[in-house]
């Protein structure tokens, strides 16, 4: 029959299998979504990089012009940063026709001109173009324009990549590795200062550090091919580096690296001086409190100066109200940061089972609370400034992203109302500190190392028995752990006998104290080793006993999981073409016909007669924008005084012979006396269209007309 013992044993331990058990497949299946996401967002990321967009030009995109201009002008939605070559003219044979200097109009830095060569023949031109936005992303397109009538080209238009894929992969890596390590940091600093400090803790704050400072200094090297389009090949070139540095986004990481070596003091001294315990708690005390204030003051300055460096260089530096907003986005980032860093902290903390009270984990959950307040605030702020309707959140590819995060910080919070009611009953069950354990354990190891002085004639006469001591406490120690009436059973007759020190001995004439002083140091660093793996073990089993504790672990690592996806999400957000200004570019070209490939409309003169003296007369058919796609038709009867007639009835089709296409009869719906319309006009491509025109007078008098039109391209 088992005894008591036994029995109290099995129960707390056997519990926690299970519960691990579950605990693995959840945080199986959280990895295998994040994995997938990443994946989408790997793939969903590289059509994601252009926000300065392209409004205008003049000469407008597939126009015919009469005269050669002067200067080719491109205007867009935010300020650019150019380079000599950002605007290329080519000419029908692939040539260079521009002068190869390239300026903003008038100083804004929302255009860019090129002026061209005087002289040029008729035919098409290509413009490639390449350029930086005001957020740090490149943008790139081409369009052509013709000069007299189109013509063909052998120029080769860009695909419209703006960077090289290997690049731009490297690059939004980095820029993900840079947004976690910032949150590491801060999170990992701000859990340490004002929560609980422990070497898993130190390794997350440090960690983060040495990720962010690495992801810096690489997306600084990387910054120059990103920019030019060029490969990977493109770091070693470092002359590029001054211009980069000339930049915003260059400067933004000059400054984050040069913060980072500030950054480093600050945690030399938090996880130094002010977290060492020396075992006098008055003493102790005193040290922290004299220096909390400069680290409270120094890790905000630091906090706000990283944040900064991102704030001023992507989307908040740009659009409207920037004055506001880069402050609103240095608040979020930090919220961020002290979130879910914190969480990470705390997950590792009771991962490695280390002592915490209750104390610090309510002082984190109100830390959490805050920052989530703070991010509701200035996210709404963000979402109502990058989005601006509620079209666009479903609309535009930003707005689609902005909702799958929202929905992931949903998520997040579900489970944080999970962890807050796990830390309620944590409370309710715990009934001391871990901080005052951890000063109880540090004046005994005071107190017991100020006690410690032998003689050495003692001490050699009592270490043969105290190694084989040891050694038996490292034998059991060394054994796979058992739970129930099994390690009851097992690990009892153990504990009992290391304890008594009445175990089996050979005795001092067996040769143990010279063995023991033959291989002094060796035996220390395997009794050392033994006596670790002993406290881990029951660390472990300490642990995986407090069923309060180990809920709100598995519930912190679900938050901490859910929480990586996050920020991958705000990652592509960060690079995605916000949705006010994509709305606002569809808007600007909406409001020229046919989008930004637009000519003046197409008229054409046909005199009719059609026998007597009142068939006689002049149709005017107008076709806008005389562009593949959708037209509008018009067509206007005058007499010959151009005084609008009526006729009962006009016929019109359209065919390209040269395609054998038509002929697509046009139906035409009168507006008024001598005018009628035909709002939608399907022109499959463009090419030489025949117009044919009947015109009936009377009810027997009619006449057709053909005349040609041109289609551009």
């Amino acid at each position: 029959m088992p005894s008591l013992t036994s029995l109290a044993l099995a129960g707390p331990t056997a519990t926690p299998a299970g519960t691990t058990a579950t605990a693995r497949r959840l945080m199986a299946i959280c990895g295998t979504l994040l994995a997938a996401l990443l994946c989408a967002l790997s793939v969903g990321a590289s059509s994601a990089s252009a926000h300065a967009a392209l409004t205008s030009t003049d000469p407008a995109d597939g126009s015919v012009v009469k005269t050669a201009p002067r200067e080719v002008t491109l205007n867009f939605s935010e300020g650019v940063l150019l380079s000599g070559d950002s605007v290329r003219v080519l000419d029908p044979k692939g040539k260079r026709v521009d002068t190869g200097k390239t300026a903003h109009v008038g100083g804004k830095s929302s255009t860019a001109a090129a002026g061209l060569h005087s002289g040029l023949p008729d035919g098409t031109y290509t413009v490639a173009w390449k350029a930086v936005s005001e957020d740090s992303h490149p943008v790139s397109g081409a369009f052509t324009f013709s000069i007299g009538a189109p013509s063909k080209t052998t120029a080769k238009v860009p695909t419209g990549e703006a960077s090289d894929s290997t690049v731009s992969t490297l690059y939004g890596i980095g820029r993900y590795a840079a947004y976690g390590g910032f949150a590491a940091l801060v999170g990992g600093s701000v859990f340490a200062g004002l929560c609980r400090s422990s070497r898993p803790v130190r390794k997350i704050a440090v960690g983060g550090w040495v990720t962010v400072f690495t992801a810096s200094l690489v997306l600084l090297l990387l910054r120059g091919p990103y920019t030019d389009g060029e490969g990977i090949g493109g770091i070693l070139d470092l002359g590029r580096l001054g211009d980069v540095l000339s930049t915003k986004p260059g400067a933004a990481l000059l400054s984050r690296l040069l913060l980072l070596g500030a950054a480093a003091v600050f945690l030399a001294v938090l996880f130094g001086s002010y977290t060492r315990r020396t075992g006098e708690r008055e003493a102790d005390a005193r040290r922290r409190q004299d220096l909390a204030f400069g680290l409270g003051f120094g890790g905000t300055v630091m906090a706000v100066g990283l944040s900064a460096t991102w704030a001023m260089a992507e989307h908040a530096s740009v659009g409207l109200q920037r004055q506001l907003a880069m402050p609103v986005d240095m608040i979020h980032l930090i919220a961020v940061g002290v979130w879910l860093g914190g969480l990470a902290s705390l997950a590792v903390t009771l991962r490695a089972g280390e002592p915490i009270g209750r104390t610090a984990v309510r002082r984190f959950s109100r830390l959490a609370f805050g920052s989530v307040v703070a991010l509701v605030v200035t996210g709404l702020y963000q979402s109502w400034r990058q989005v601006g309707s509620w079209g666009a959140l479903t609309d535009t590819e930003y707005g689609r992203w902005l909702l799958v995060k929202v929905g992931l910080v949903a998520v997040l919070l579900g489970i944080a109302a999970i962890s807050r009611r796990w830390t309620g009953r944590l409370t309710d069950a715990t009934t001391d500190t871990a901080d005052t354990a951890e000063e109880r354990a540090a004046e005994a190891e005071a107190e017991s190392a100020s006690e410690a002085a032998p003689a050495a004639s003692e001490a050699e006469a009592t270490a043969a028995a105290e190694a084989e001591a040891e050694a038996k406490a490292g034998v059991k120690a060394a054994q796979p752990v058992r739970t129930g009436a099994a390690d009851a059973a097992v690990d009892t007759p153990a504990d009992a006998e290391t304890e008594s020190g009445d175990g089996p001995s050979d005795g001092p004439g067996d040769g143990a104290g010279s063995d023991a002083a033959d291989d002094g140091p060796e035996r220390a660093a395997q009794l050392a080793r033994q006596r670790a793996a002993k406290d881990k073990t029951a660390t472990l089993r300490e642990r995986d006993a407090d069923r309060e504790r180990s809920a709100l672990r598995r519930s912190v690592i679900a938050e901490t999981i859910v929480a990586v996806v996050l920020l991958a999400v705000a990652t592509v957000l960060s690079g995605t073409q916000p949705g006010r200004a994509e709305t606002e570019q569809a808007s600007a070209s909406t409001t020229k016909p046919g989008g930004q490939l637009n000519v003046d409309p197409v008229s054409v003169l046909v005199p009719y007669n059609t026998g007597p003296k009142s068939g006689r007369g002049k149709a005017v058919v107008m076709i806008e924008p005389a562009l593949p796609g959708d037209n509008a038709l018009h067509v206007f009867t005058t007499d010959l005084a151009d005084r609008p007639v009526d006729v009962p009835e006009v016929k019109l089709s359209l065919t390209l012979k040269s395609k054998g296409i038509g002929p697509l009869r046009i139906p035409l719906e009168r507006l008024s006396t001598g005018h009628w319309s035909a709002k939608t006009v399907q022109l499959p491509m463009a090419g030489t269209w025949q117009l044919s025109l009947t015109v009936r007078t009377s009810d027997i008098d009619q006449v057709t007309e053909t005349r040609n039109v041109k289609v551009a391209q």
